[in-house]
């Protein structure tokens, strides 16, 4: 595996291969690396001739009260499990590379206003500004990106589809403990009561899936029943319950297309995020 910390040096040699009719897979990452960003990976050297990963961690992300500096910084653990999951080049920027000028600003203006977006102001222009920037370093046929944060997905989407991009991007499911608790650094801070609680968030999604091929299609009936369920059985605080179409993320009001349930819960130390997304077309619906 070889690493990169400059811009010029790995975008000659990903055109170089490009123009031998390789293909790229590309797996953006902040580091700190864990089994969710490794199956992105194993997923992209399946997939491809190629597998490059990026290891920053941006602060164009990071808002007034979030400590850009004491985000978890790993780089040599890192490069050992990239290498274990195939990567064939690391792409290791210091933010001086990545931002040496500030003369554009990019600003989302769909799909950031719910969910995690709506507490997280500017958070996702400085996503949306360092993929623009890695896809245009990497030049990837695809990038590979978790429905862990399907949000993320839906707004890269807009981008790709807004600007342009010739880039693909896989939607690669959420990689979950055995009880069904989707894998997040997180997880260490839930105490023993609250981690035999936690896998309840995904039990009250799989509940809501089973009403739904039953032929329920009231977004708000289907919130209840969530809401009733985590509430009795954990000790978590509900942040939010909500349900989109997806990838736009907007309103609906009878359930049916492509949509998102999501749902965020506090516990005493932890924050946990979760959800799926369901595809009903109308015969479906009309066969129930």
């Amino acid at each position: 595996m070889q690493k990169y910390t400059k811009i010029s040096a790995i975008q000659e040699i990903l055109l170089s291969e490009k123009r031998k009719g390789k293909k790229i897979g590309f797996v953006p990452t902040m580091g700190f690396l864990h089994e969710g960003h490794l199956t992105l990976a194993e997923r992209a050297r399946q997939e491809n001739d190629i597998v490059v990963m990026s290891i920053f961690v941006n602060p164009l992300q990071f808002g007034p009260n979030e400590d850009f500096e004491s985000y978890p910084r790993d780089p040599e653990r890192d490069a050992g499990l990239a290498q274990s999951a195939g990567v064939d080049m690391l792409f290791l920027p210091e933010a001086e590379e990545m931002y040496s000028g500030s003369s554009i600003k990019m600003h989302v203006t769909e799909r950031t206003d719910v969910l995690c977006g709506s507490r997280r102001e500017g958070h996702f222009d400085g996503v949306a500004t360092v993929v623009s920037k890695l896809f245009n370093i990497a030049g990837p046929d695809n990038a590979y990106f978790g429905l862990k944060d399907a949000q993320q997905v839906a707004v890269i989407e807009g981008l790709v589809n807004d600007l342009n991009f010739p880039v693909n991007i896989v939607r690669v499911p959420t990689v979950r403990e055995e009880d069904g608790l989707a894998k997040s650094s997180r997880n260490v801070y839930l105490s023993e009561a609250e981690r035999e609680e936690a896998p309840v968030l995904y039990r009250s999604l799989m509940d809501a899936e089973t009403f739904i091929s039953e032929g329920e299609s009231n977004p708000e009936t289907i919130i209840s029943h969530i809401q009733n369920r985590i509430t009795a059985e954990t000790s978590g605080e509900i942040d939010y319950i909500e349900i989109y179409s997806f990838p736009e993320l907007k309103e609906i009001r009878e359930l049916h297309g492509e949509f998102i349930i999501a749902l965020a819960v506090k516990f005493q130390k932890a924050r946990l995020i979760d959800n799926i997304i369901i595809k009903r077309t109308q015969e479906e619906k009309q066969n129930v």
